[in-house]
């Protein structure tokens, strides 16, 4: 039998082979972290980080959700066809919560710490215009896919980094009062804004179209989001004589205007902006609700385009809860958000770089895109930076939770 070996000799052989082990564990350590260093940079730099700044919670939170899955679908697309520049493009979101000073924090880290490349947003328009001047500093498009102010847009920057895929302020009024006027006979337009930039926008707007028409406004009101009766606002243009309301709010105080309007026993028409689109407007606003014309870029509901059969097949695929059109209102940010980001991954791959200026050029350089909602042709330039226009609009309402078009 082998001799035992002593506790002190053993001790004495722990003792000597201690270093080497101690030296391998170094040794391996060092060469963990050295290949973990150099996989970093590697794994950043296989993606395209693109952003988006929304609401992701509160009273829009449909909205931002609607963009989200737009975003995502074609993402998938993209991917799936080999990205873009040889890599693949990943989504990183913010939630601004409808607050312009979050939204600007927002931007700034996607931009700053993110590093994307491009990024999307401006549910509110008080958001967008707070992140405007912020994406033209900092040279990095920045994509409007729902915020309607038209000075978002048209900024006055003499290098303009904000491009749209969405509707215009300017463009809706006068498309909302050219409806009105062959669908209900509008001679006297009657005024309901909500008291922030965005009515503001749509306040000269509407006055703009009705000079245009000849037309005498029978005045503009003001509410704000937390109010719960408009009934003195709607009495003094009922007074008036307002033969038409045309409405522009979110969700929540839109519902309260047609409640308002119940209350008072007043059947008037009403046309609005696309906001109540963004929410639970029928829930919220009551039966009358259904009666609220609404100006829309897209619609789910009816006959689709090949594309449009695609583009809901592959929602149906990827988010099975959607299991009706009207889990995939409001349509129009489902819409604005795939188009603009696969004119996105069109003009970075113009661009042949990630570099903002660059990429900005590469907008300016798209030819055609066979999009969802139309077939766009050279939908920016230096003068337009807004792809869709006035006749790119078709007005819908709400059956239930479904938004249809008229007609």
């Amino acid at each position: 039998m082998a001799k035992p070996t002593s506790i002190p000799q053993a001790r004495n052989q722990v003792g000597a082979t201690a270093p080497v082990r101690s030296f391998a564990r170094r040794v391996a350590a060092a060469t963990l972290g050295a290949a973990l260093l150099m996989a970093a940079p590697l794994r950043a730099e296989d993606t395209i980080k693109v952003g988006l700044v929304a609401a992701l919670s509160g009273q829009s939170a449909k909205s931002g959700e609607a963009v989200t899955r737009g975003l995502e679908v074609a993402i998938g697309e993209i991917n799936a066809a080999g990205g873009v520049l040889g890599k693949k493009i990943e989504l990183v979101r913010r939630d601004d919560e409808s607050n312009p000073a979050k939204g600007v924090l927002a931007a700034r880290e996607l931009v700053q710490k993110e590093k994307v490349v491009a990024f999307f947003g401006g549910i509110d328009t008080p958001v967008s215009l707070a992140i405007v001047p912020f994406a033209n500093q900092a040279k990095v498009p920045f994509i409007s896919v729902w915020a309607a102010g038209t000075g978002i847009t048209r900024n006055g920057a003499a290098e303009n980094y904000v491009f749209r895929v969405s509707a215009v302020d300017q463009l809706v009024d006068g498309a909302m009062l050219d409806y009105a006027i062959k669908k209900y006979k509008t001679a006297k337009p009657g005024l309901m804004l909500i008291n922030n930039p965005w009515g503001e926008s749509n306040e000269k707007g509407l006055k703009d179209a009705s000079e245009a028409h000849k037309l005498t406004l029978a005045g503009a009101e003001k509410f704000d989001n937390a109010d719960v009766d408009m009934v003195p606002q709607l009495t003094r243009l009922k007074d008036a004589g307002a033969d038409t309301i045309f409405l522009v709010a979110n969700v929540q105080p839109a519902a309260q205007v047609v409640k308002s309007l119940d209350r008072m026993g007043w059947n008037v028409p009403v046309v609005s902006h696309w906001g109540p689109a963004g929410g639970r407007f029928t829930e919220l606003g009551g039966p009358s609700a259904e009666k609220v014309d609404m100006v829309q870029t897209f619609s789910f509901s009816g006959k689709l385009s090949p594309k449009g059969e695609a583009v809901l097949a592959a929602l149906k695929s990827k988010y099975p809860q959607i299991s009706s059109l009207a889990d995939v209102t409001p349509a129009v940010g489902i819409a604005n958000a795939y188009d603009a980001m696969h004119m996105v991954a069109l003009a970075i791959a113009k661009a042949g770089t990630t570099d903002g200026p660059a990429v900005r050029k590469g907008f300016y350089d798209i030819g055609s895109y066979d999009g969802l909602i139309k077939r766009y042709n050279k939908p920016f330039s230096p003068e337009n930076q807004d792809a869709l226009g006035k006749d790119d609009y078709i007005f819908t309402h709400f059956q239930g939770a479904e938004i249809v078009p008229v007609n």
